[in-house]
């Protein structure tokens, strides 16, 4: 590992961290993901965490909010506060943050398809705080490329969705100067089975489509490139995910420099928040979980991320319990204030496991890389289905090994118990989505019709030319058209995807 690549943390290619202290000054953002049922009960569950010491929110949607349908679509019905909180309207977004300065604290949404309008409810809540919205800070995933590729929650076809991407960025960059408009998603890539460096690879082969639809709308890439971010997923190989972070984070850097030839360091700074790997929990041992979470929060901070979620144990099973979700809070809190390791900027660098571990990644990245290249670029790759193809290999792949013994998954092909006692499991009362569904007709039923009917024309009108969308959206999300409306405005002129067998 020559100098150059290597450097000091807080200089190019940042292969040792971003910052020149790292953690010794600032550590991470601790965030737990949260949301389930309604905005109140979402509400509850976010000043509790605050009350244990969370430094950021981060919000889970249901599907239902997801997918652009609004909590009494026929689609809807038993999914709604499932996977997270039920968000209709304006009315919902005040009252889940309801007590909590938005101003005084991040927020991380995690939500792709219909992450303009969310973003605009938050903006909306914001300025009736009072909060200066230059101040405001936070992230929207508003990652439609890994939804094709890996996830599966996404409404328009892809071209439209890169437009209402770049139309955010354009936005927020005059309106929200200091939220992260994009957080650009590995995590669902390795969830669905691929290896660190297809994660790494396919995560900056999207970042690379991203940036060039935004140079092609005429953003120059330092006015934008300080504000993507990226998420990752930790994962069971520590010295592996380690050395990802590390590749990821140099060959980012190189990228930026040499090919959009970005001159503000800030635009070369892989800022990443990473989460544990849901899919390494198991539902049998549970407890055993907690040991696999606090290795990968491990490496996590080992490998320099920006903030952190720890999953509980029992989420193999059920939405996290408030005990389980604080016992993940608290291993994170143990590795910041007891383990010593935040006092140093790069512990494992110079390590020549972790040196050529991370040169491996990078290159393999690199090479995958120039093969999305020569097929088109990451669009092409996507709907000719290279990427979704490698995913599945790598997922079979291991699935192999683990049915032959190869790969040892403890309690579920060695150590098993006989005989195993469950634990307490979450819960969600069936009446919160009859609750959402009635308050949601109530809305309707008192906002002004009129209002509603001409922005959501005017919004309709600016998606059938080249208009930015963003100022239309808010000004929907402000006389209270809900969600599932805005979506259906931009569905009849954008059309909907619908996924190629390949």
């Amino acid at each position: 590992m020559n100098e150059d690549k290597l450097g000091r943390a807080g200089e190019f290619p940042f292969t040792r961290g971003i910052y020149p202290d790292m953690y010794r000054t600032r550590l991470w953002t601790m965030r737990q993901y949260a949301g389930f049922g309604t905005a109140e009960e979402s509400n509850r569950r976010y000043r509790y965490l605050l009350s244990q010491g969370i430094t950021g929110l981060s919000v889970a949607f249901d599907l239902p909010t997801q997918m652009g349908m609004d909590s009494d679509h026929p689609l809807a019905a038993g999914e709604v506060g499932r996977v997270g909180v039920a968000i209709c309207s304006l009315a919902d977004m005040e009252r889940l943050l309801e007590g909590i300065e938005v101003q005084k604290i991040t927020t991380s949404m995690t939500i792709n398809s219909t992450a303009s309008i969310l973003l605009a409810l938050y903006v909306l809540v914001a300025r009736k705080q009072g909060a200066d919205l230059k101040k405001i800070s936070g992230t929207v995933q508003n990652d439609i490329l890994k939804e094709y590729i890996a996830r599966g929650t996404y409404i328009y076809p892809p071209r439209p969705g890169m437009r209402i991407i770049t139309d955010l960025f354009a936005w927020a960059g005059r309106e929200v100067p200091s939220w992260n408009t994009i957080s650009i998603s590995g995590y669902h890539i390795r969830e669905a089975g691929s290896t660190a460096a297809q994660e790494v690879a396919f995560t900056l082969a999207n970042a690379i489509a991203y940036i060039e639809v935004a140079i092609q709308a005429g953003l120059e890439v330092d006015s934008f490139g300080p504000r993507l971010s990226f998420f990752f997923n930790a994962h069971n190989n520590f010295l592996e995910e380690i050395a990802k972070f590390r590749a990821a984070r140099r060959l980012y850097a190189y990228i930026m420099r040499d090919r959009f030839g970005a001159k503000d360091p800030r635009s070369m700074m892989l800022r990443f928040h990473a989460q544990t790997a849901g899919s390494t929990l198991t539902a049998q041992q549970p407890d055993v979980n907690i040991v696999r979470v606090t290795l990968q929060a491990l490496a996590a901070v080992l490998g320099g991320a920006q903030s952190l979620h720890t999953n509980g144990r029992d989420e193999a099973l059920a939405l996290p319990t408030e005990e389980a979700a604080r016992l993940a809070l608290r291993t994170q809190q143990i590795i910041a204030h007891e383990s010593g390791v935040p006092s140093a900027v790069d512990p494992v660098g110079g390590s020549e496991a972790i040196e050529a571990l991370t040169d491996g990644i990078e290159r393999e990245a690199r090479e995958y890389i120039n093969r999305i290249d020569a097929m088109g670029g990451t669009l092409r790759a996507i709907e000719r289905g290279f990427v979704q193809r490698e995913i599945q290999n790598a997922a079979y792949e291991f699935q192999q090994k683990v049915d032959r013994g190869e790969q040892i998954i403890v309690g579920v092909n060695r150590f098993q118990l006989k005989d195993e006692h469950p634990i307490p499991t979450f819960r969600l009362d069936p009446a919160l989505e009859r609750q959402q569904v009635e308050r949601l007709r109530e809305m309707r039923a008192s906002r002004s019709a009129t209002d509603v009917e001409r922005t959501l024309g005017a919004l309709e009108q600016a998606a059938r030319g080249t208009e930015n969308l963003m100022p239309r959206i808010v000004d929907a999300a402000a006389v209270y058209a809900t969600v599932g409306e805005i979506s259906d405005r931009l569905r009849g002129v954008f059309g909907e995807y619908r996924e190629t067998l390949v």
